[in-house]
């Protein structure tokens, strides 16, 4: 906006939104994918976060904090402004699952002390029946945001709100263990926002259409935060939509029009393996000028598979937008040129486990592609440092990747000493501070920066750095039995040695005749082969069990310690025996009860379950829950909608989560109508 600079706060510039274009519509939000169920002009936002705001000023105080536990949908964001306009801090969390524990819940709000929760009118009834597990969560005060508050924003009164007073916290990934709440400031959103407008060319004119998470940073303030700040529309589809049916995003850039929509590599991974050349031909993506593309690592054969397989569909190399950031500094921190191809460097893989940078030539036997997270924006200074000495590295080597930007947030919550170590740190040969440690390392080419991996992950053995996310692409593809994005590498000390571990998840269609030794073969070879590492263990794991954050990131960490102490739900494994020359290969395979069907309903979703997870109907037990299947919720929901068709009657999407398997589910359905 041409006067970003003059507002000062969010809540200004929604209230400047609302008296200049009180009818224009912000967001639109397809319920199931295509329908518009939902609509919020900028005039309805404000009147719904006055309304909110007047009901949070009657049970807390300024700089209070408020848990947000919402599904999809844009009750969050007038929840989530309501906050705004009250001045009190916005900490949004990922809903829980039907009959799922709420501890992650109860870890998260006693590390905010927070004071009042607020949430939809169906999600508290569900929240409420499971209060007895978490008593902190049943004592504090509940708010059903959606729930009409009648005449309450005529009594609204605007707080005092600078630059730096806190917006809201983002809990980081993987934080129900120790949870880090990064403490965001309505000077680091606006200046975040104007990086991303700048660097994008975004314009009233654009149009967004966002399947990410609301709880997650690039969900919030890509998705939500910026077609407001902006002005233009911002269409929003449930994740878990676009995980159950991935051309669901694809038509909705079509449908709209869209100029700006994007995700992690995995988005882009799930259109090119599950869209079918038929569903491709009614789309029109000619208008995608950013498709951007932030997650770790952004790789070269993706942007390749995706730019040839919709190209038929008006997509070009061009609209690609690979970019690096994270939710300590705001979200964005470096992005390309936007009218230009994704820049790709190939360099000598054995120089990099050195942390050496050297360009790759036709000679080169071992080549590694990295793709460019482009420049620095704005007032950002990216510096490439040594994490051990502190100093600034030379040309050409890898470093931790150091940032000084006014996006740089206030460090995180009720932490006083990992604050200062993470985001104040200083240069050790110039005392130049304060920078924010990232954690991440890479390096810088050309003003091009490259990202190779994080400190914390990269295996050291005998001397030479390997980083996980290459292993783990290795194991990938080294046996069709092996599911993507499913794996984690990691090192464990044995007789004061690094050894490497894989931990790999198996496609649901091999359960039933694992050949482990084949698999476990094929593992050690493809290692051995491209990185010259010998496996010390491989575990293959249940489908959907490998520990995850909630924005769908691997926990390496929890993998490991999962190792150590025997507690992944393991399906086969193999361990070297180091004090021997022999391997002995150890077999777990599920074994799962034969079953007879007893009723209609009963054979039909046993049918179809079968049909689902590629296994034989014989070895469906109906009292076996449906997790024990490793049945994940985009499969859940479309046995759900199958079966809404079959019955001509409409469920409710958390069915399979609310009765557990297939003998509670038939008998519900056939008590709750008649089926003939």
């Amino acid at each position: 906006m041409n006067n970003s600079m003059e507002i000062y706060n969010l809540v200004a510039l929604i209230q400047q939104r609302a008296s200049n274009q009180p009818h224009k519509r912000a967001y639109t939000f397809l319920g199931d994918g295509e329908t518009e169920t939902a609509h919020l002009s900028y005039g309805e936002l404000d009147q719904q976060a006055r309304a909110i705001a007047t009901q949070l000023k009657k049970l807390v105080a300024p700089g209070d904090r408020a848990l947000l536990v919402y599904p999809s949908g844009l009750e969050f964001i007038s929840a989530f402004f309501g906050c705004l306009y009250a001045a009190v801090v916005a900490v949004p969390v990922y809903p829980p699952r039907p009959n799922r524990p709420l501890l992650h819940l109860q870890t998260i709000a006693n590390d905010a002390q927070v004071t009042v929760a607020l949430t939809s009118n169906s999600m508290l009834t569900n929240i409420k029946a499971r209060f007895s597990d978490v008593s902190e969560l049943e004592k504090l005060p509940w708010i059903a945001t959606d729930i009409p508050m009648g005449d309450r924003a005529d009594d609204w009164k605007s707080p005092n709100i600078a630059k730096d007073t806190l917006a809201f916290l983002q809990y980081t990934s993987g934080s129900t263990g120790t949870p880090k709440g990064v403490m965001v400031s309505h000077g680091n959103l606006l200046h975040n926002l104007e990086s991303i407008r700048q660097a994008v060319q975004l314009t009233p004119n654009s149009v967004s259409v966002s399947w990410l998470p609301h709880y997650h940073d690039m969900g919030l303030i890509d998705g939500i935060l910026e077609p407001l700040y902006t002005g233009f529309l911002g269409v929003l589809i449930s994740p878990t939509t676009f995980l159950q049916n991935p051309i669901i995003w694809l038509q909705a850039i079509s449908r709209y029009q869209a100029t700006h929509s994007g995700g992690p590599n995995l988005g882009y991974e799930l259109c090119v393996n599950k869209i079918t050349p038929e569903q491709q031909q009614s789309l029109d993506l000619s208008s995608w000028s950013n498709a951007y593309n932030g997650a770790e690592p952004v790789r070269k054969e993706t942007l390749e598979q995706f730019a040839t397989k919709f190209k038929s569909c008006g997509f070009q190399p061009r609209f690609f937008y690979p970019c690096y950031g994270m939710a300590e500094a705001t979200l964005m921190i470096s992005g390309g040129n936007l009218k230009d191809e994704p820049v790709y460097i190939a360099v000598e893989a054995d120089a990099l486990e050195q942390n050496q940078v050297i360009e790759a030539t036709k000679d080169s036997n071992n080549i590694k592609y990295l793709v460019s997270c482009g420049h620095s924006l704005l007032d950002t200074n990216i510096a490439i440092v040594d994490p051990e000495t502190c100093i600034p590295c030379p040309p050409n080597r890898v470093g931790e990747i150091w940032v000084s930007s006014s996006s740089v947030a206030q460090g995180y919550w009720n932490k006083p000493e990992a604050t200062p170590a993470t985001f104040k740190a200083s240069l050790a040969d110039t005392s130049e501070g304060s920078f924010l440690r990232t954690g991440d390392l890479g390096f810088l080419h050309d003003g091009e920066l490259f990202i190779t991996g994080r400190i914390k992950d990269v295996i050291i053995i005998w001397g030479r750095n390997h980083y996980p996310q290459d292993i783990e692409y290795t194991v990938q593809q080294s046996h069709p039995a092996l599911r993507h994005d499913g794996s984690a590498a990691f090192a464990v000390d044995v007789d004061n040695s690094e050894r490497l571990v894989i931990v790999q998840e198996v496609e649901r269609s091999y359960l039933r005749k694992l050949d482990v030794n084949e698999i476990v073969g094929a593992i050690r070879e493809a290692v051995s082969e491209q990185h010259e590492l010998s496996v010390y263990a491989v575990l293959l794991l249940k489908p959907a069990s490998i520990p995850k954050t909630s924005s769908g990131k691997i926990q390496r960490y929890a993998c490991r310690v999962g190792f150590i102490n025997s507690s992944l739900e393991v399906v086969g494994e193999w361990k070297q025996q180091v004090s021997s020359h022999e391997n002995q290969l150890q077999t777990s395979v599920l074994k799962l009860d034969k079953m007879t069907a007893e009723a209609t309903i009963q054979d039909w979703l046993i049918e179809k379950l079968a049909d689902a997870l590629k296994i034989d109907r014989d070895e469906i037990d109906i009292k076996e829950t449906f997790a024990s299947y490793g049945l994940d919720s985009s499969v859940a929901l479309t046995l759900t909608g199958e079966l809404e068709t079959w019955i001509g009657r409409e469920l409710d999407p958390t069915l399979f989560w609310e009765y557990p398997n297939i003998k509670t589910v038939a008998e519900y359905v056939a008590q709750e109508g008649d089926l003939s």
